[in-house]
């Protein structure tokens, strides 16, 4: 296997403003005081049980992702349209103990033959291109990614402040040999440079060794500007998952997640601290109603308090797209899954409202998994909520 590599970062420096901020540049003191703020508190208050706590999280974390896993990283527009499959490959390895552990990874790009190569009926070996991810560490999953981890139930999501990896990526798997640096190429959606966000949930698989990780990647105006879903197994050399494509007539996506689903929901503070903030019954309905129309009821009641809330939406269908009349809009993506976001991300942030991000995986015909990233109206992820249901 030839290989070519170069070292990028998902990060900017820290110096860098988070991005938080793009959505609203008034916001950016506020903010960036109120992070400090926080810090400070949190250090005050912290106990040897919370020190001990967060190491046995990072190391879970660490252990969860480690080995080799051989994955297809799938491009799609917010109306859920297969835009570009790329094989890839991914080698996480770990060093380091307690506090000091740290997560290496290289992710590997298969890359297209050369438009120049096919034109000269050359035969060349195939190429994958190298890309080092900047390690994950204690620091750098607690302050720029606001992890939220759920060991137990194999889940986790993370916040970036570039889209560089998905950028290269595409650029690579896509363009590879001919691409020539250009900011926007001919028939090639990439992520804008400065994105209000990106958020990545991942889900693992329930019966064997294989995961879904998600990412909505936002505009600088808070719009919706593509998914990215990685579907991985670990330690296989072909894959076996099923393919993610567009063969499925528009209106046959939602069909697996109509009817009534019952669970569990866990929500855990954001940080590798990762307190639990509630756990809850939860009961959610999908249906069709006579007019067309697409109406979602869920009800949640806490173990705390024994309270019961209800969220009743009503939205339309648009091919694979539904849009709520709050705001919200679900994209259907092949492979039973969806993924969930604000129609507009910088409303939320002017209207002083947080706002959340969803993904969803059904293994099965009765079974499901989600994952919500919470924010608050400055762009802050401040907690994520684990969902396990069946249909009943």
């Amino acid at each position: 296997m030839a290989t070519a590599s170069f070292t990028c970062s998902l990060f900017f420096s820290p110096l860098t403003k988070p991005s938080s901020t793009l959505l609203n540049p008034n916001h950016l003191l506020r903010s960036t005081y109120g992070a400090r703020s926080f810090a400070i508190k949190s250090m005050a208050v912290q106990t040897s049980d919370e020190s001990v706590m967060s190491i046995d999280n990072l190391r879970g974390f660490v252990d969860l992702n480690v080995g080799k896993w051989t994955g297809s990283f799938h491009q799609f527009d917010g109306n859920g349209n297969l835009l570009h499959k790329i094989d890839t490959r991914l080698s996480a390895t770990s060093y380091g103990e307690d506090e000091l552990i740290s997560l290496n990874q290289s992710l590997y790009i298969k890359q297209p033959t050369s438009a120049t190569s096919v034109a000269e009926e050359e035969e060349e070996e195939q190429e994958w291109v190298e890309y080092k991810i900047k390690e994950t560490n204690m620091f750098t999953v607690d302050k720029y990614q606001q992890i939220g981890f759920f060991p137990k139930e194999r889940a986790f999501s993370l916040r970036y402040q570039t889209a560089g990896m998905l950028d290269t990526t595409l650029r690579q798997g896509v363009l590879g040999e001919d691409d020539t640096g250009e900011e926007s190429p001919r028939f090639l959606k990439l992520p804008s440079r400065r994105p209000s966000l990106v958020c990545e949930n991942c889900l693992y698989s329930k019966e064997m060794d294989r995961r879904a990780r998600a990412f909505h990647i936002m505009d600088p105006k808070g719009v919706l500007e593509m998914l990215i879903v990685f579907l991985e197994e670990r330690g296989v050399e072909n894959l076996t998952h099923p393919v993610l494509d567009n063969s499925q007539d528009d209106g046959e996506r939602i069909t697996p997640f109509l009817g009534t689903w019952k669970g569990r929901s866990v929500t855990k503070r954001s940080g590798v601290y990762g307190a639990t903030l509630s756990e809850a019954d939860i009961v959610a309905v999908l249906e069709m109603n006579d007019k067309g129309q697409v109406v979602q009821d869920i009800s949640s009641t806490s173990d705390e308090k024994n309270v019961t809330t209800n969220v009743n939406w009503v939205g339309k269908m648009s091919n694979n797209l539904v849009t709520f009349q709050e705001g919200y809009q679900m994209t259907l993506l092949p492979g039973g899954m969806y993924m969930g976001c604000p129609c507009d991300v910088s409303k939320s942030v002017a209207e002083l409202k947080s706002f959340h991000l969803e993904f969803c995986w059904l293994e099965s015909s009765v079974s499901r998994q989600r994952l919500v990233r919470t924010y608050d109206h400055e762009g802050m992820a401040v907690s994520s909520t684990y969902f396990s249901e069946m249909k009943v």
